[in-house]
């Protein structure tokens, strides 16, 4: 089984490993690809490409059951296209909902329609779909936003010397 974990990961942290160890486990996922869009949707100021393929590599490299994998599709439904399982946070739950993100309310649903099996993470304030595999990952205050910030403690530390 195959999981896939889209996101920014500018810069990858501790929870987007403890996600990625959770649905590992809790999914019996055999791989988790760490996929990261040339062009994500709704990020208009983010690191280069390279940078944040060579923080993912160097978390990557002691996980043998962990690869990177760069895609220019822009929505999940795309993305997770072959896989077992979608692996996400809760706040990227309401952005694939968001009518905005897509042509239509029929094309948005469309898309929800044909997700796989969803793995997501708890976050406060952010409502859970139906029918997922809840993670048992309660680290709803590191974010990438506050590590770009000077908080390299919620970085891994292969990550750090990339920054």
């Amino acid at each position: 089984m195959r999981g896939a974990y889209p996101g920014t990961f500018d810069p990858p942290t501790i929870a987007h490993l403890a996600v990625a160890e959770a649905a590992r486990s809790q999914c019996a996922l055999e791989r988790v690809d760490l996929i990261v869009n040339r062009e994500p949707l709704g990020k208009s100021t983010i690191s280069p490409l390279a940078t944040r393929i060579a923080m993912l590599e160097a978390v990557a490299a002691s996980r043998p059951w962990m690869t990177v994998v760069v895609t220019d599709k822009a929505h999940l439904a795309d993305i997770a296209v072959d896989y077992d399982v979608l692996v996400l946070g809760a706040d990227k739950w309401s952005q694939v909902l968001d009518v905005a993100f897509y042509s239509s309310v029929a094309a948005r649903d469309d898309a929800v329609s044909r997700l796989p099996q969803l793995a997501v993470a708890p976050r406060q304030g952010y409502p859970l779909p139906d029918d997922c595999v809840l993670l048992d990952v309660h680290m709803s205050a590191v974010s990438s936003t506050a590590a770009r910030s000077g908080r390299v403690d919620l970085v891994p530390p292969e990550v750090r010397r990339l920054m």
